[in-house]
């Protein structure tokens, strides 16, 4: 005997739990994860900061939706979601120009030293601040919407991958977890395994690459100020930021990988630690502690989100690549939207990140991506 609902998430990260938050008080809802746990190969690796100009316009527009919606539910709830952490970005005059974009604004060498002296003087040339970031608790958002979506009557399941999926009499019959499951639209929110659950499906790949990204808890000899603004070079080469007396680090590297339990490569967060310890006056001893999650991304660089062309009842929310957290809330109610009226034309930025049939996917990126 099956179990019956409206829509069917597959994925417990951050993409499949704010939906499911958002879209439960409208629809019943079932999510599976495949894992022991929610939220574990990209959710809980995230780098717990929101960054608004970062990213192409539509993904910047849905971190400025999420970030008021946060507000929002930090007012109405209590829960100490975001915290205010600046964004500081150096290198050189032509990188730093080329990344201050949206509500980054420039500010002189002396400022970016006072906002974090440990930086050498000689290992940059400019800097660009964003005063509008957040850090973020990423477990406690997590954990809300879990919490939310089975208040309002969702079914959350753990251990439950996918095995098994056909469309059949207007309905999604899919096996999972040892469970059958009718549901009326299957959402694919399974983050780097995307593409792998779409075939199942019987719906082309969207050509998501998980990329990897390596981070690193390490101590140090000299400890953070209060209030140290995330430093980020304007060339990708590294971040790092206050985690409690030590830093969170990472070499931003932007690999391509397989999806699976992602593990650090041997000698990355050395070397990392190496140069950080060129470039600042930290003083870092050890690693404490390292991962690598994984952005799943597209050939466009922009999430997917929308009904697929040719598959009925199945529903892409994918792509997220290292947008996931702010974009999220945002994102989760763009997808409510589509999903409880999916016969209204899709306004901006919905029509931007909708799938596209494979004979537009075959023109490449469509001008209107990358500009409001």
């Amino acid at each position: 005997m099956s179990l019956e609902c409206d829509v069917l998430i597959v994925g417990g990260g951050i993409a499949g739990l704010s939906l499911a938050s958002e879209l439960a008080p409208h629809r019943s809802i079932v999510l599976v994860e495949a894992e022991p746990t929610l939220g574990y190969h990209t959710s809980s690796r995230s780098a717990r900061q929101l960054i608004p100009s970062y990213g192409p316009p539509s993904v910047q527009e849905l971190t400025r939706r999420t970030l008021g919606l946060l507000a929002e539910l930090q007012e109405d709830t209590g829960l100490a979601l975001t915290t205010p952490r600046s964004f500081l970005l150096v290198g050189t005059e032509h990188d730093v120009a080329g990344k201050a974009s949206g509500s980054m604004h420039p500010i002189s060498h002396a400022e970016a030293l006072q906002l974090c002296p440990q930086l050498q003087p000689g290992s940059f040339e400019a800097a660009g601040i964003d005063t509008s970031c957040v850090g973020m608790d990423t477990d406690l958002l997590l954990e809300y919407h879990q919490r939310t979506a089975e208040d309002a009557g969702a079914t959350v399941l753990t251990r439950s991958r996918v095995t098994d999926a056909r469309y059949d009499d207007d309905a999604w019959l899919v096996r999972a977890g040892g469970r059958t499951f009718r549901a009326g639209v299957v959402v694919n929110a399974a983050g780097a395994w995307a593409d792998p659950l779409a075939g199942l499906c019987g719906a082309a790949p969207r050509g998501l690459v998980p990329f990897r990204r390596t981070a690193a808890i390490v101590a140090v000899g000299r400890v953070p100020n209060v209030g140290m603004p995330m430093v980020a070079a304007a060339d990708d080469s590294f971040y790092f930021r206050a985690e409690g007396s030590g830093l969170l680090i990472s070499p931003c590297e932007h690999v391509p990988g397989t999806a699976g339990d992602a593990q650090p490569n041997p000698g990355d967060v050395e070397a990392l630690i190496e140069r950080l310890n060129t470039l600042t006056t930290f003083g870092i001893t050890s690693a404490a502690r390292s991962w690598t999650g994984l952005r799943t991304e597209t050939a466009r660089g922009l999430p997917v989100v929308g009904f697929d062309p040719a598959v009925p009842g199945f529903f892409w929310l994918a792509g997220q690549g290292g947008y996931g957290f702010q974009t999220s809330s945002g994102m989760a109610e763009l997808a409510t939207e589509l999903l409880t009226n999916p016969k209204a034309e899709p306004g901006w930025p919905a029509a931007v990140l909708q799938p596209r049939s494979a004979a537009e996917s075959s023109g490449g990126a469509a001008p209107e991506d990358f500009v409001e």
